[in-house]
C-alpha cells in the first residue's frame, strides 16, 4: 500500500509509471542516481568512442537481474541487478557491454528504415520507435513507450550469440582501454553461471536476452586474464555505494536500513541511507537530523538538497521544501530533475507563476519525463492557460502509451492554440504518432 504522505517509491524516487496496453514497466527516475551512472559510465563511453552527453542510463523498476539497450541513445539497467553487484567495475563492465552492443551496430541495424522514429523521437518515445523498426510488429510499436510486453521484448532486446561474444570482445578492451579493472566482467557473468541449464521461465532476463554458454565464459575468462591490469578507482566506488545505498534505503524495509547504514562506504552515505528509512517511518525530525548531517559533510552537493527539498515537500513543509529546492537548482541549473521538483513544490506552496517556470526549464532538457509533464499540465491549468493544459497531457499520455487519451487531449489542443505555432505542431504531433498506433493495431 502506498502511504498518501509518503507516497514510498512513487514519490521518492521520482517514479515515472508507463502502462502501454497489457504492459505495466516503470523508470525510477532520481537525480542523483542517474548523475552516480553518469559518472561511473564516462570512461566507458568515451573508450568505446561514443558521446558520453549523449548516451542516458536509466533504471528500471524491476528487481529481476538485466541490462539492455533499446536505441543508441539510451542504456537500461534493473535496479535488481545493479543492487546484485559489490563493486564499480563489474557495473562498468555492464555498461561497457551494452555499450558495445551500441558502438558495433547491433542496435542500429535491427532500426533499419524507422518510419515512426522521427515523430516517437519528438515525444521521447524512443523505445516505440526501435519496437516498430525492429519487430516490424505493429502491435510492438504501439504497446511500447517506455517499455514492453513480454514477447515483444524478447524480440526487441535478445541478441545472437555472435553479437554477445563481439560484444564481450569490446568490452573489455573498453575497460583496459578506460584504465578499469577487466575482472568485473567475470563477477557479472558468474551471476548467470549454470542458468543455461534452467527452463527459460526459470531463467533470469538477462540469460534470455544475452544468451550464454559455457564455451563463451570460457573465452571471457581467456580475455580478461590476457588483458590483466587497471585500477579500482576510489570515486568510481564511491558514486557506486552511493547510488546502491540510495535504492536499497528506498526498496527495502526501513528497519533494514536502519540495521545496515552505519557499515556504509562513507559516514555520508550512512546518514542518506539514514535520514531515507526515518523519512519512510514517518519521523521528520530524525530524517531532517540525518540529512542536515550528510550536508554538514558535503555543503555543496545539490543532489542531497534535493533530498532533503524531497523529504520536506512530502511532509507538507512547502515553503521550506521550495527554500531547499532552490539551494539545490542553483548548484545544479541544468539538472531537469531537481527543476522539477522545484516547480512542483512551488505548486504545492501555491506558486504556479513560479512553478510553471521552472518545469519548463525542466521540460526543456527532459521531455520524456511523464511526472514533469503532469505537473505542467497542472501549472498550465492553475495559470488560465487550458490549450497548454491539453498540450501537456496529451504529451504524457503518448509517452505512456495511452494514444486514445493522448488523441482527445491533442485534439483539444489543436483546436485552441494558434496554428502553425511550436505547440501547435506539437499536438499535431501528438495526433500523428495516434494514427499510426490505429494502424498497427
Amino acid at each position: 500500500m502506498i502511504l498518501p504522505r509518503l507516497m514510498s517509491v512513487l514519490f521518492a524516487l521520482s517514479l515515472i509509471i508507463a502502462t502501454p496496453l497489457q504492459a505495466r514497466i516503470s523508470l525510477l527516475r532520481d537525480a542523483d542516481i542517474e548523475y552516480s551512472l553518469k559518472k561511473i559510465a564516462a570512461p566507458i563511453l568515451q573508450a568505446a568512442g561514443l558521446n558520453a552527453s549523449q548516451i542516458q542510463i536509466l533504471v528500471v523498476n524491476d528487481s529481476a537481474l538485466n541490462a539492455f539497450v533499446a536505441d543508441t541513445r539510451h542504456i537500461f539497467i534493473n535496479y535488481g541487478l545493479i543492487m546484485k553487484l559489490d563493486t564499480a567495475p563489474a557495473l562498468q563492465a555492464v555498461i561497457a557491454h551494452e555499450a558495445a552492443h551500441i558502438a558495433n551496430g547491433h542496435i542500429t541495424r535491427r532500426l533499419g528504415n524507422a518510419q515512426i522514429a522521427r515523430t516517437a523521437a519528438g515525444l521521447g518515445m524512443a523505445l516505440a520507435a526501435a519496437a516498430g523498426a525492429a519487430t516490424g510488429n505493429g502491435k510492438a510499436a504501439a504497446a511500447i513507450a517506455l517499455g514492453t510486453q513480454g514477447s515483444a521484448q524478447r524480440l526487441l532486446f535478445a541478441h545472437t550469440r555472435a553479437e554477445e561474444s563481439a560484444a564481450d570482445i569490446s568490452s573489455v578492451r573498453y575497460m583496459k582501454r578506460a584504465g578499469i579493472d577487466p575482472s568485473g566482467a567475470v563477477e557479472v557473468q558468474d551471476l548467470f553461471r549454470g542458468q543455461e541449464s534452467l527452463a527459460q521461465s526459470r531463467q533470469d532476463p538477462y540469460m534470455r536476452t544475452h544468451p550464454l554458454t559455457r564455451d563463451r565464459l570460457r573465452a571471457l575468462k581467456g580475455l580478461v586474464a590476457a588483458n590483466p591490469g587497471g585500477k579500482r578507482d576510489p570515486n568510481a566506488q564511491y558514486w557506486f555505494e552511493r547510488m546502491r545505498g540510495k535504492l536499497t534505503a528506498f526498496k527495502r524495509a526501513p528497519s533494514w536500513t536502519l540495521r545496515r547504514a552505519k557499515s556504509s562506504a562513507s559516514k555520508d552515505i550512512a546518514l542518506m541511507r539514514q535520514a531515507v528509512a526515518h523519512h519512510r517511518d514517518s519521523n521528520l525530525k530524525k530524517a531532517i537530523a540525518a540529512i542536515d548531517g550528510a550536508l554538514a559533510l558535503r555543503p555543496t552537493d545539490p543532489y542531497l538538497m534535493e533530498l532533503k527539498g524531497q523529504i520536506l515537500l512530502e511532509s507538507r513543509k512547502f515553503d521550506q521544501a521550495v527554500a531547499v529546492y532552490r539551494k539545490a537548482a542553483n548548484r545544479a541549473p541544468r539538472e531537469p530533475l531537481i527543476l522539477g521538483g522545484l516547480g512542483r513544490s512551488l505548486l504545492a506552496a501555491g506558486h504556479p507563476k513560479d512553478a510553471l517556470k521552472a518545469l519548463e526549464a525542466a521540460r526543456g532538457r527532459d521531455f520524456s519525463d511523464a511526472r514533469i509533464l503532469r505537473d505542467l499540465s497542472v501549472a498550465y491549468a492553475k495559470t488560465n492557460q487550458p490549450a497548454m493544459a491539453s498540450l501537456a497531457t496529451a504529451e504524457r499520455y503518448a509517452l505512456q502509451g495511452r494514444f486514445k487519451d493522448a488523441e482527445l487531449h491533442a485534439k483539444r489542443a489543436v483546436d485552441r492554440l494558434p496554428r502553425g505555432s511550436s505547440p501547435w505542431q506539437r499536438a499535431q504531433d501528438v495526433l500523428h504518432a495516434s494514427k499510426q498506433a490505429k494502424r498497427r493495431r
